[in-house]
């Protein structure tokens, strides 16, 4: 296996070498340094499969998304790439999903660790969405099977057995904000009281309350699929306050919001740091 990646390596940096453009930039040397760090493979299609169409566009994938965005620092690569699946996820963006789920598993998160992110995206994009990311997860492992990659299975859910499903989902809607139970009943109670009841079951009770993927990447994962959405910022808000109460901290939060430059583009970017910026100065208040 060492040998075989050792190969591998070498022949990326070959095709580095003979596909850059002419006047390759720093940016562009540290843009694929950092492609290679979440998958070099994908680096090698990106810059074959543009040079011919548009060059330009491929440097700027390369310059821009990996050496500016990718390189900042406040966001590992795990979670990196979980802002990235999320944010593809919630756009139907398949084959650029494929190439992210293949970064994911690259960078530290098990198959299980996907999954789950997969799973709570039926919450904020709907089971559709949800449907064809599975899907396409199936389709990845399968290839990186036959390419002789073993992936980490990840721990399995344990269920829930001492309580049910309301009271459940109500203990870990708290976690994010305590009055949050009484605020929806306050809001949807006497209009639609299945809208109560089926937010903090299903949301809570049954996806968020699973224990194999931590609290820090849901909310990685949520805030980035609301910003990427860009018409819910009273629930994006919701989900950035509760960012930083289970211990996200701002630089991550901006973070975020820069790397949905790459993948939503600069309007959600734009939108979601100002969601960011109110959160911050009502806090301050």
């Amino acid at each position: 296996m060492k040998i075989y990646t050792f190969l591998f390596l070498t022949l990326i940096n070959i095709t580095f070498i003979y596909s850059q453009p002419n006047n390759v930039s720093d940016k562009y040397t540290q843009g694929w340094n950092k492609l290679k760090e979440i998958d070099g493979e994908a680096g090698e299609r990106v810059v074959n499969g543009l040079k011919d169409i548009s060059p330009e566009l491929s440097r700027f994938i390369i310059e821009y998304s990996f050496g500016e965005v990718y390189s900042l620092r406040s966001l590992d690569n795990k979670s990196k790439e979980i802002v990235a699946i999320s944010s593809l996820i919630a756009q139907g963006a398949i084959p650029q999903l494929k190439v992210h789920l293949n970064g994911a598993l690259n960078t530290g998160s098990s198959i299980n660790e996907v999954k789950e992110v997969i799973l709570q995206m039926s919450v904020y994009c709907g089971f559709p969405k949800c449907i064809n990311a599975m899907n396409a997860l199936k389709e990845v492992l399968n290839e990186r099977k036959a390419k002789g990659i073993i992936d980490k299975e990840g721990k399995i859910a344990s269920t829930n057995k001492s309580m049910d499903r309301y009271t459940l989902g109500a203990k870990y809607l708290a976690m994010l904000k305590g009055d949050q139970e009484q605020i929806l009943k306050d809001s949807y109670q006497n209009l639609s009281p299945e809208l109560v009841q089926f937010t903090i079951e299903y949301g809570y009770g049954d996806i968020f309350s699973r224990n194999n993927l931590d609290i820090r990447y849901r909310q990685i994962a949520t805030i980035s699929a609301l910003a990427t959405l860009g018409n819910v910022q009273p629930q994006l808000k919701f989900h950035i306050k509760a960012g930083l109460n289970i211990g996200l901290n701002v630089e991550e939060i901006k973070e975020i919001m820069l790397l949905m430059t790459v993948y939503a583009g600069f309007p959600s970017s734009i939108n979601g740091t100002n969601s960011l910026k109110e959160v911050i100065n009502e806090k301050e208040k």
